[in-house]
């Protein structure tokens, strides 16, 4: 998922690859906190050993947290925080700008300024080296979750736009499958759907989001985020189906936008004023100056969320939570902001909860709670429609081991705590405690 630097309270913030969890890097140390239920928000762990964490990433529910400080900004540390030992740590030879995870190939990748590296997250061996990459002063790079489709992407140039996608199944001879000329502007934002069949990204200018087919790398969808102004984007995050796909900048507007194919024909079952506006826009669009009838032709934002603050970075994500879709927001003030989605029509979002992720304990308050809590129960079809689609039949529960969930070995663990592929890893075999410098 997504990190962000978020600003003057959080050195960091990043919630993992289901969104089932959230990790914060503070001046003191790191949280993690279990954000499955939308009334309580846990922490699960603290550390206060490492101060100035600006990248923690947890690999889903397992109990591995990667941490990168200031103090030792060229050296990466994997955690077994249950135990509170240190499982492996790894130097480079200039700063470490990203971290991603990935299970099912038990891959972790670390981005520096011109060069990738690929480890084996079991010991850390090194798997590949990417070097005399672009320069990439932010550590740009997505690393997709899906087993059979597992690809890494970071910018070709950085001058424009362009994509390069790696094969991440075959490790030993990595080859490129596409490169992509996404964008006129250097690119500000990638991120891979749970597939790895799409990829979404942004420029620097901020105003234009496009997906793309993976490994095709054709266009799917071409979203316009506004006119008025450049924006800096800092999350972009796909929802569990990839039917949604969600936005945040520096701005006071968090864009979601609906993934959905219009028929060829054009045709609607019943034609609105605004179908009937549009067929007259994409009819006048062929006469018009190509990067006019561009922009007329580009899709606005499905839903909306007008945040509290401006001007400041924060991480979004879409999830699943207790069966309803919700938007999440990390803002830089230290605040988690859950919101309710309309599947159905969209527009603007109700904020149904809001939690503080740190500070003293006297500094904590009783989570506010809005006046619109969960929606009336006659929504039951509100689930049903972002149901997460799976490959063959799967039972409303499933037995495995989920360490924050509250579920041990041999229990029933939530639909929503599961994911395609083992279910966790087991960290007393797969982790042993090495230490390579």
């Amino acid at each position: 998922m997504e990190t962000a630097d978020v600003g003057p309270g959080l050195c960091c913030a990043s919630f993992n690859q289901d969104s089932t969890s959230l990790a914060v890097g503070t001046k003191t140390g790191y949280r993690l906190f279990s954000v499955t239920s939308v009334d309580k928000l846990d922490c699960i762990h603290e550390s206060t050993e490492t101060p100035d964490v600006y990248i923690v990433e947890r690999l889903f529910s397992s109990s591995l947290v990667v941490v990168v400080s200031e103090s030792m900004p060229r050296r990466m540390n994997v955690y077994h925080f249950k135990k509170g030992t240190e499982i492996c740590n790894y130097s480079y030879s200039s700063n470490i700008l990203a971290v991603r995870l990935n299970r099912q190939m038990n891959v972790c990748l670390c981005s520096l300024i011109e060069s990738i590296y690929i480890h084996n997250i079991k010991d850390m061996k090194l798997l590949k080296t990417l070097l005399n990459t672009p320069s990439n002063p932010s550590g740009l790079c997505a690393l997709s979750i899906n087993h059979s489709n597992s690809f890494l992407a970071y910018p070709g140039s950085d001058t424009i736009g362009e994509i390069i996608v790696y094969d991440a199944n075959n490790l030993v001879k990595i080859f490129t499958v596409t490169v992509i000329p996404a964008h006129d502007s250097p690119l500000a934002a990638i991120t891979f759907s749970a597939s790895g069949t799409k990829l979404a990204s942004a420029s620097e200018r901020g105003t234009v989001i496009r997906v793309f087919s993976i490994p095709e790398g054709l266009r799917l969808f071409e979203f316009r985020r506004g006119m008025k102004r450049y924006v800096n984007i800092s999350s972009l995050s796909f929802s569990p189906d990839a039917q949604f796909l969600c936005a945040s900048s520096n701005t006071e507007t968090v864009h979601i936008f609906k993934l959905e194919q219009h028929s060829p024909s054009g045709e609607e079952d019943t034609p609105s004023w605004s179908a009937y506006v549009g067929k007259m826009f994409t009819a006048a669009s062929s006469y018009l100056p190509a990067q006019v009838s561009g922009m007329m032709s580009q899709d606005r934002a499905f839903a909306t969320v007008r945040l509290q603050m401006a001007g400041q970075k924060n991480v979004c994500t879409l999830a699943t939570i207790q069966k309803l879709p919700r938007l999440l927001v990390a803002s830089s003030d230290g605040q988690l902001f859950i919101y309710n989605i309309d599947p159905q029509d969209g527009g603007e979002c109700t904020l149904v909860q809001k939690h503080r992720l740190f500070g003293s304990d006297k500094d904590w308050e009783e989570p506010e709670k809005c006046e619109l809590t969960e929606p009336p129960q006659a929504c039951q079809t509100y689930a049903a429609t972002v149901a997460i689609p799976t490959s063959g039949p799967v039972t409303a529960t499933l037995t495995g081991y989920s360490e924050d969930g509250g579920a041990k070995k041999g229990e029933v663990i939530p639909e929503h705590e599961f994911a395609a592929g083992p279910v966790c890893l087991d960290d007393e075999t797969e982790f042993p405690p090495v230490s390579i410098r």
